[in-house]
C-alpha cells in the first residue's frame, strides 16, 4: 500500500483503553504501514490528559471536547475545565463534540447545550471543531451557522448530498474510514465516490468503526495501519491513485485544521 506519501490520520482515539498494553506496537505498525501522523479527540475531561499524554509522546495532534455520547456523564463543572485547558495547551480543534440521535437513552437538550457551549468557546478562541453529526446533520449544521464557527471535519459524514455541500460552505471536509470498505454501505460508498476529492479526509476511528475485514463476531479492535487499505477502497471507488488521495486528504487536514507543522 506504499504511495511515497505518509497518510494522516484525521481521527483516531490512541488515548483508548483499548491501546493501553500496546500502543508502542500499535504507533509502530502504523508507521509501517505508511501512517505518519495522526488527529486525537479527548472525549472527556477524563481523557483530557491522556491525550494530551499521547500527543507529547508520539508527536500527536490533540484536540480536546466533551462528545455527545457521554452527555449524561458531563458536568457543568467540566465546561469550566475545558475553557482552562485550552487556554494553556495547544490543540488543532474543539472536538469530539457535536449531536447523537442514535444512542438510546441521551438527553439531546442536554446535548445541545453542551455543543453550543463548546462553539461559543471554539469561536472565542477561533479555533476549527470535530464534529460528530450522527444522525443530526441539520441540527449540527444549524448551530454551526448559529455560532459562526468556521472550518473543521464531519467526523463520519453519513448525509446527503446537499448536507455535504452544506458543510463545505461551511469550511469542513468530511471524514470517511471503515464504513465505505462494505459492499452494502451503498449511500457512503456513494458519497466517497461522488464528493469533491478536495474536501474528503481519511480517518479510522480506531479502535471503533472497524473496516468490513475486521468485521466479527465480534469485531477485532481498528487500528491507524488500516488507513492505506481503507483508503485503497476509496481510491478504487474513484478511480484515482493512492498517491493522489493520499496528497488530497493530507492537505485537505492541514488546511481545514490550519496546521502548518510536521
Amino acid at each position: 500500500m506504499a504511495c511515497n506519501e505518509a497518510w494522516i490520520d484525521s481521527h483516531c482515539h490512541l488515548d483508548a483503553a483499548e491501546f493501553s498494553a500496546d500502543l508502542v506496537d500499535v504507533i509502530q505498525r502504523s508507521r509501517t504501514a505508511g501512517v505518519g501522523n495522526w488527529v486525537v479527540p479527548a472525549v472527556s475531561r477524563a481523557t483530557f490528559a491522556s491525550t494530551r499524554a499521547v500527543a507529547r509522546q508520539y508527536g500527536a495532534w490533540p484536540a480536546y471536547g466533551l462528545h455527545p455520547v457521554y452527555v449524561n456523564e458531563h458536568r457543568d463543572a467540566d465546561l469550566a475545565c475545558l475553557v482552562d485547558w485550552l487556554a494553556r495547551e495547544p490543540a488543532v480543534a474543539v472536538g469530539e463534540i457535536g449531536l447523537d440521535g442514535f444512542v438510546p437513552g441521551l438527553d439531546m437538550n442536554r446535548q445541545i447545550a453542551f455543543f453550543e457551549a463548546q462553539l461559543k468557546l471554539a469561536r472565542d478562541l477561533d479555533l476549527p471543531v470535530i464534529v460528530h453529526i450522527r444522525r443530526c446533520q441539520d441540527p449540527v449544521l444549524k448551530y454551526l451557522r448559529k455560532w459562526g464557527v468556521k472550518g473543521g471535519i464531519a467526523h463520519a459524514f453519513n448525509g446527503s448530498l446537499q448536507q455535504a455541500d452544506a458543510f463545505i460552505r461551511q469550511g469542513f471536509a468530511l471524514g470517511f474510514g471503515g464504513a465505505l470498505t462494505y459492499s452494502g454501505s451503498l449511500r457512503i460508498r456513494r458519497l466517497a465516490a461522488e464528493l469533491p476529492l478536495e474536501y474528503l479526509v481519511l480517518e479510522t476511528d480506531s479502535p471503533d468503526m472497524v473496516p468490513a475485514w475486521l468485521a466479527g463476531p465480534p469485531p477485532a479492535r481498528n487500528e491507524p495501519s488500516e488507513l492505506p487499505r481503507i483508503a485503497a477502497c476509496l481510491a478504487e471507488l474513484r478511480g484515482i491513485s493512492l498517491l493522489e488521495l493520499a496528497q488530497s486528504s493530507n492537505a485537505a487536514v492541514r488546511r481545514v485544521l490550519r496546521i502548518t507543522e510536521g
